[in-house]
């Protein structure tokens, strides 16, 4: 799904809203919409407080969210990383 048909203010909504609706992070919601994690991340940072109040606290309550379990995710992906190497190929 490409967001860049969208002009700035309606892409940072349409990802505030996907982020929100899927508990996603902003590395996924990147993946998802073919853009850098550094344009969602300031999408819904700054653009969005301009646009949409409400759905900016949503997604900074989400984004606080997120920055409290990613060592849980990292800790994860790492354990899964070191899993799959014992395996015999």
């Amino acid at each position: 799904m490409m967001v860049s048909a969208f002009g700035g203010r309606e892409r940072c909504v349409v990802l505030g809203e996907y982020l929100v609706e899927k508990q996603a992070t902003v590395r996924s919601a990147a993946q998802v919409f073919g853009i850098s994690k550094s344009t969602v991340h300031k999408d819904v940072t700054v653009v969005l407080k301009g646009v949409n109040q409400s759905l900016f606290r949503e997604v900074q309550e989400l984004l606080y969210k997120n920055k409290q379990e990613r060592h849980i995710r990292g800790g994860e992906a790492t354990k899964q990383k070191y899993s799959e190497r014992g395996r015999v190929k």
